[in-house]
C-alpha cells in the first residue's frame, strides 16, 4: 500500500506542478500590471514548493517504494528525468527573480506595469521550462519499459 500511495501523490504532484506553470504561462504577457503581479508571484511560490514535494516523494519513492534504489539507479532513463528536472529547475530561477522584483515594483508603485521585453525574455524561459518539463512523463514511460 505505501508504494501505491507514493505513486499517487508523486504523480498528482507532478500534474499540479504542470498546472502550476500553465498558470504561469497564461498569466505572464504583455501588459502585465498590478495585481496580477502579486498573484503571479504567489503563484511561483506554490510552484516552487510543489516541486520540493515531487523531490522528497520522490526520494521517498526509492527509499519505501516497492522497487527500490537498485530498480532506479542503473536505469539510464531515470537519469534522464532526473537531468530534465534538474534543468527544469534551473530555468525556473530566473523567472522567480524576475517575479519577485516585479511583486516589489508593484508594492511601491501601485500602477506599476511590467515591461514587454522583460515579460518576453521572462516568456522564453518559461516556454523552455515547459519543452522540457514534456519530456519528463517521455522519459518516466521509457523508464517502465527499458528499465535494464
Amino acid at each position: 500500500m505505501t508504494d501505491f500511495v507514493l505513486a499517487s501523490l508523486h504523480h498528482v504532484l507532478i500534474f499540479l506542478l504542470m498546472a502550476a506553470l500553465a498558470a504561469e504561462l497564461v498569466m505572464v504577457r504583455p501588459g502585465l500590471a498590478g495585481a496580477l503581479v502579486g498573484r503571479i508571484s504567489r503563484i511561483d511560490g506554490v510552484y516552487g514548493a510543489l516541486s520540493l514535494a515531487v523531490i522528497v516523494v520522490g526520494v521517498s519513492r526509492l527509499i519505501w517504494g516497492a522497487k527500490g534504489w537498485e530498480a532506479y539507479s542503473g536505469n539510464v532513463w531515470f537519469w534522464h528525468k532526473m537531468a530534465a528536472f534538474l534543468l527544469v529547475g534551473l530555468l525556473s530561477i530566473a523567472p522567480t527573480i524576475r517575479f519577485t522584483r516585479w511583486r516589489k515594483a508593484a508594492a511601491v508603485d501601485p500602477n506599476y506595469v511590467v515591461p514587454d521585453m522583460e515579460v518576453r525574455g521572462v516568456r522564453r524561459f518559461m516556454h523552455a521550462e515547459a519543452a522540457i518539463f514534456l519530456l519528463i512523463p517521455i522519459f518516466a514511460a521509457a523508464m517502465a519499459r527499458y528499465g535494464y
